[in-house]
């Protein structure tokens, strides 16, 4: 195989993995606070659709990034106002929260079903993307994908080396243990579930802008579920869903070329592929409860009433 069909495979890795990436880290935050958020999915979905209309609109891909972060912002702020003010069941909720994402998302685009897209461009670095082989794979992005890993290495950092961070986490493991000692549960929470919206809408929009520049219903096909699932593979721990992003990114793009090779594989089972391995590794995780019941948050999807 040739170095340029190498790059090529990497490069399309990268793609499939981010709006991943960047919508795990979201709901990474969010958790780590105490809210479990299930309308990840569709969050992602309305940023798509918003992001793609924005764009179309405006003619401008990075107004429909802006668009596409406002959109899960927006929706996000409704499912924090149902679970924390009015402490609603946070799964019931979430799950509400998709529904209600796929059907605005299915409003707001139906007029752009068949119209081109406005792609967002990769902002080259200067000297460093003329590097062989290398700046092709590192610096010849858009940029979410640099955004994604800038968000992955803060959320380490604030996470485990900052005050913030310890309120987060104070907050996640021990909510009236946190409220004795003078924190705003609440406030810290809401802050958590805007900022999984905000990655989640970002993750949508890179759908409609980058990876397929267009619209097309129901385009997000469940990756807002794997985002939900990357989180407990990663044990809440940025770094490791940053892996874990590119591991399932692979897997996604794995299918497509055994399709093109002509694996003598169900196309409808290498499809599936990306879904099947992600039951697996829940279920292996399962198999290891006690580990994965000491990562997790131990407040998490448990409501707060002061």
């Amino acid at each position: 195989m040739s170095p340029d069909i190498v790059v090529a495979v990497l490069l399309t890795i990268i793609a499939a993995s981010t709006p991943l990436l960047l919508a795990a880290i979201g709901e990474l935050v969010a958790e780590r606070s105490g809210v479990l958020n299930l309308g990840v999915e569709g969050m992602m979905i309305v940023g798509a659709a918003a992001g793609f209309a924005g764009a179309q609109v405006a003619g401008s891909a990075y107004v429909g990034v802006l668009c596409a972060a406002l959109a899960g912002v927006a929706l996000s702020i409704l499912f924090a106002i149902l679970v924390l003010v009015f402490t609603t069941n946070q799964v019931a909720t979430g799950l509400s929260i998709t529904l209600l994402g796929i059907g605005i998302a299915g409003l707001v685009g139906q007029g752009y079903v068949g119209t081109p897209g406005v792609k967002l461009r990769a902002l080259e670095i200067p000297l460093l993307s003329e590097i062989p082989v290398l700046g092709r794979l590192l610096f010849s992005h858009d940029i979410l994908v640099y955004l994604s890993v800038i968000l992955v290495a803060a959320v380490a950092w604030i996470l485990a080396r900052t005050r913030l961070g310890l309120t987060i986490r104070a907050v996640g493991d021990n909510h009236h243990s946190a409220h004795a000692i003078g924190y705003n549960v609440v406030a810290v929470r809401f802050l958590a579930v805007m900022f999984g919206g905000l990655c989640a809408g970002l993750a949508g929009g890179y759908l409609s802008l980058v990876y397929t520049p267009q619209w097309v219903e129901g385009m997000s096909a469940g990756r807002g579920w794997i985002a939900v699932a990357l989180v407990v593979f990663a044990a809440w721990r940025p770094v490791r869903a940053f892996f874990g992003a590119y591991l399932f990114g692979a897997v996604v793009i794995l299918q497509f070329h055994a399709q093109a090779a002509g694996v003598q594989i169900p196309s409808q089972f290498l499809s599936a592929l990306p879904y099947i391995a992600t039951i697996v590794v829940l279920v292996v995780i399962s198999a290891s409860r006690r580990s994965a019941q000491g990562a997790a948050p131990a407040c998490l999807g448990q409501p707060f009433v002061p």
